[in-house]
């Protein structure tokens, strides 16, 4: 339904799975594991898998807090792109990645739910994509010290809104790690 022409493939974005970013998140064990089986999945039917890594003051490249989790392994053919905005397509090759793959539907998981995710989501729609969130393989942080709801108030409130997400000629939604089409 994108409407990229030509673009009949879908990939599996991971973003921001990084130590800095996860440590202490909501369910952090869990969203790793569901992004592992889908991870195994997508490899096993040649579904193209994207890596985003995020740099900011608190993320400086190389660093341990920069580096992905050690529970995921990039293999070496897999892209990695590198970002300093929430949205992965911003400033960033993604679209030149996705493009060289005939993407026209990307499948996004990671963290921060409320921040890079939603940012990633609606960057992928209004640049033509269908986008799929994983409901059960993205996560945050608390930040309800600060007025923010509680993670899981979080979380729950994107699946929720993202899974009636549409655009003229595009299609949001959400979908189980279990229930995975790609």
């Amino acid at each position: 339904m994108t409407t990229l022409p030509n673009r009949p493939n879908t990939a599996l974005l991971i973003v921001d799975v990084q130590n800095g970013v996860v440590d202490g998140s909501h369910n952090r064990d869990e969203v790793i594991a569901n992004i592992n089986a889908l991870l195994a999945k997508a490899r096993s039917e040649a579904v193209p898998v994207v890596w985003i890594q995020h740099s900011s003051d608190e993320l400086k490249p190389d660093s341990a807090p920069w580096r992905y989790v050690p529970e995921l392994i990039r293999e070496a053919a897999e892209p990695l792109v590198h970002k300093r905005y929430g949205d992965s397509f911003e400033e960033t090759e993604l679209e030149t990645v996705l493009a060289e793959r005939g993407v026209g539907r990307v499948v996004v998981t990671g963290a921060q739910t409320d921040a890079c995710i939603r940012s990633t989501l609606h960057g992928a729609i209004v640049r033509g994509y269908d986008a799929t969130l994983v409901a059960d393989a993205h996560t945050t942080e608390d930040l309800s010290p600060y007025g923010a709801p509680a993670p899981d108030q979080v979380i729950s409130h994107t699946n929720l809104y993202w899974n009636w997400q549409e655009a003229p000629g595009r299609k949001g939604g959400t979908v189980k790690t279990a229930d995975i089409t790609f």
